[in-house]
């Protein structure tokens, strides 16, 4: 019964009270204990909000520290904040580690994002793709390497090259450029703890002169950074595996890119993955290079922070595969340039209910 309960008799109608003292007594310590409680329980929620209060002042400090190390200190006007205009970024993940020093941009990926609709359409290019440029005929993924060489004659850095030639290649304005090495690719899923994917092949590749030790297994798996790693990377087996395990192509790569993706998505999304957040800066901001202005970072991560898996469109790129190229399917390159150009429109609404081969489950 409610202690609030008003249509309890009083105590003292007519005299003495007809319950025993003892009985009295007792009661009053379970008034007293309940009261307790709720003493204690609002202690509890108190500490709780407090903490993550603190929690979320502490990952700001640590967004704003990162930012500071990362972007540049130029100023944004109020009409070119990501909170209120969509903007497009080439995403680039080089195979920059310590035991290789190349710089070959083995993940290419274009994207756009609208504010308005909380939505993004990531269009990926395969790293083989045959790009011809002031004469010069070469793999995409080489282009990279190549401007960075000239950046000291040039005085042109080599994002903003990247910008250009893809900027023209897709027929839309490519705002912001970043780059992300292995390194940071594989701390950053060790970070969240892993990352949950479903193998179609085993994998087999071994390397001894960078460390690659691919050895995966067909079927649902949980992996780790290095893992993870080789999971989007893996291209052939080597001589070292036994038995040999099938190829895998360019297109292949893209679809395993989208699907770890989505999964890191899922992971920052998760209670235990903003409690991880800390440790997924620190692995970003070691690794990763983006010409970004520190204020208009802030706005993307406000902006974008909980964006849905579902609002998010992969669009991968396929082509024809003539040694050493890949060919580029015309009429799915045409597709990907209308989705940018539509996203950056505010027309990429209800992806749920567009076509399901473009997304990834």
């Amino acid at each position: 019964m409610s202690p609030s309960n008003t249509q309890l008799p009083p105590r003292n109608r007519g005299g003495e009270s007809k319950q025993p003292k003892g009985l009295q007594k007792k009661k009053k310590k379970k008034k007293s204990a309940f009261k307790s409680f709720l003493k204690f329980l609002l202690v509890v929620i108190i500490v709780a909000v407090l903490g993550v209060a603190g929690y979320v002042g502490w990952v700001a400090l640590k967004v704003d520290k990162t930012i500071l190390d990362t972007g540049n200190d130029n100023p944004v006007a109020p009409e070119a904040s990501a909170k209120v205009k969509p903007i497009t970024m080439i995403l680039l993940g080089t195979d920059y580690r310590p035991k290789t020093g190349t710089h070959l941009t083995d993940v290419m990926m274009i994207a756009a994002f609208n504010p308005d609709t909380k939505s993004a359409t990531v269009v990926s290019i395969p790293r083989d793709t045959r790009i011809e440029l002031d004469g010069k005929v070469s793999k995409a993924n080489a282009y990279y390497p190549y401007f960075l060489g000239k950046e000291k004659k040039s005085g042109v850095s080599a994002l903003d090259e990247m910008k250009t030639m893809f900027s023209k290649y897709l027929d839309v304005p490519i705002d912001y450029a970043t780059v992300i090495n292995f390194q940071g690719f594989s701390d950053v899923v060790d970070a969240l703890g892993g990352v949950n994917v479903n193998i179609s092949m085993d994998m087999c590749y071994k390397d001894n002169a960078d460390g690659t030790d691919i050895n995966l297994t067909k079927g649902p798996a949980e992996l780790k950074g290095e893992d993870a790693l080789g999971y989007v990377r893996y291209r052939k087996s080597s001589s070292g595996c036994k038995p040999r395990t099938k190829e895998s192509d360019d297109f292949s790569r893209n679809m395993r890119q989208s699907e770890v993706l989505h999964s890191l998505i899922d992971q920052m999304q998760t209670l235990s993955g903003v409690a991880k957040l800390g440790k997924v800066i620190d692995a970003v901001d070691e690794n990763m290079e983006i010409d970004m202005e520190q204020i208009q970072l802030k706005n993307v991560i406000s902006t974008y922070w909980n964006i849905s898996k579902d609002n998010v469109k992969f669009m991968p790129v396929t082509g024809n595969w003539k040694s050493p190229y890949v060919y580029i399917d015309n009429d799915e390159l045409d597709q990907a340039k209308q989705a940018l150009k539509d996203e950056i429109a505010g027309k990429s609404v209800n992806l749920k209910d567009q076509n399901a081969s473009n997304l990834i489950p």
